[in-house]
């Protein structure tokens, strides 16, 4: 039997190990990629913030700078930061009221990654209270609601999600799942 096996694998050695070669080299070239481009995106993410933050440091800086480098912050997961940043923007705020629940909105997602969940359930609703179509608002509070245990205040928050957006995936899984929760638990 193993002479048979031999007879048959003859010839095969330079094909299979072509391939291996071949897949070999596809997982470095995807992974070579991947990393070149996240150094890219962390460079232009820095690049953005030193020159929003010399021209904070000037004074000169608008509203929307202080929301920009909050955003930035944001990006590069130094919550703390941003929301400094977002903070004084929504202090210094000029612009229109609504675009002010995008302040309000970013403000509540640093502070829900900090687990500062009732801070960030504030932050959402006065995003909502602004622009009351604000589909990701919505459903970042309903997120924060179901971190907290608030199960029927989630369940509104991801309904009111679709009735602006009737095909928004996350509040149709959600709200799925939250109204399943509720069953079981008889609430």
């Amino acid at each position: 039997m193993p002479m048979e096996l031999a007879e048959v694998s003859e010839g095969l050695d330079g094909p299979i190990q072509l391939f291996y070669l071949l897949t070999l080299l596809s997982f470095l070239a995807v992974g070579a990629y991947l990393v070149v481009r996240q150094v890219l995106i962390r460079r232009e993410l820095d690049e953005a913030a030193k020159s929003l933050g010399e021209r904070i440091r000037t004074a000169q800086a608008s509203c929307e700078d202080y929301f920009e480098l909050g955003v930035i912050l944001t990006r590069k997961r130094l919550f703390t930061q941003a929301t400094k940043n977002l903070e004084k923007a929504k202090k210094v705020w000029d612009g229109e009221e609504s675009e002010l629940a995008q302040v309000h909105n970013a403000l509540g997602f640093c502070y829900f990654n900090m687990e500062k969940t009732d801070m960030a359930i504030t932050e959402y609703v006065k995003a909502v209270e602004l622009q009351p179509g604000y589909v990701t608002a919505w459903n970042n509070l309903g997120d924060a609601q179901e971190k907290k245990m608030a199960w029927r205040e989630a369940l509104r928050a991801y309904q009111e999600a679709l009735t602006y957006a009737p095909d928004n995936t996350v509040a149709m899984t959600r709200s799925t799942q939250l109204k399943e929760r509720l069953e079981r638990l008889g609430i």
